[in-house]
């Protein structure tokens, strides 16, 4: 397809998400060696390994396939966790973007519960259907990880079904094997209800915090 994929800065009251860069490296060895509990089936480095996870996701960023971001939470102006669009495709003449992934999730122990990963979602769903105009987009995670499909479907997502062996396993212990993958999805006729749940729960979470709205 020729849609290349490149993410924007996108601006929350509670999260700014940043094209991925080597100078948030410092930010996330911190970030990940936070309580690592909720990781349990998916790959999060650890803090040795975060170059090395900031190049893969760098040179997936240069193929045009992954459009990694930092989430920095504007509180403290830290980055504190990772996400991405992935898997662009296009099924229409033209070349255009019809459906596209947000993945590679994660966010620190701290961060966790604050109303961040809510308000990253809409920004990056705003931006994939009022930007780029997809008919779709996609969220998928290890079928076990009851935490993760409870987060996806709190953030507006449909599950549609359970792929066997469909990808990697990341739980440990499982190197070499894949996993079952439980599929989420929002179509464009869906989101403008999805906009306004979640802008409510956004509003929500900025009373709590005391953050004022934008």
């Amino acid at each position: 397809m020729s849609f290349t994929l490149q993410g924007p800065v996108l601006e929350g009251a509670l999260v700014r998400l940043e094209p991925l860069e080597p100078r948030h490296a410092v930010d996330l060895a911190v970030a990940v060696e936070e309580e690592r509990s909720s990781y349990g089936f998916t790959w999060v480095p650890t803090a040795a390994e975060v170059e090395g996870y900031v190049d893969t996701q760098l040179g997936r960023a240069a193929d045009g396939t992954v459009a990694p971001y930092v989430q920095v939470d504007r509180a403290s102006g830290r980055a504190v966790g990772a996400t991405a669009y992935l898997d662009p495709r296009s099924y229409l003449p033209g070349g255009g973007l019809s459906a596209v992934e947000v993945g590679f999730t994660w966010l620190a122990s701290s961060a966790q519960g604050t109303g961040i990963n809510a308000e990253a979602k809409y920004l990056l769903f705003r931006h994939a259907f009022e930007q780029w105009g997809v008919d779709r987009l996609d969220l998928k995670t290890d079928a076990r990880n009851a935490r993760s499909r409870a987060a996806i479907e709190g953030v507006g997502a449909r599950f549609e079904g359970v792929l066997r062996s469909w990808s990697r396993s990341w739980a440990p212990g499982e190197e070499g094997r894949l996993r079952d993958s439980a599929m989420f999805s929002i179509t464009a006729a869906e989101w403008p209800d999805r906009r306004t749940a979640l802008e409510a729960r956004i509003a929500r979470a900025l009373d709590r915090r005391g953050v004022p709205a934008p």
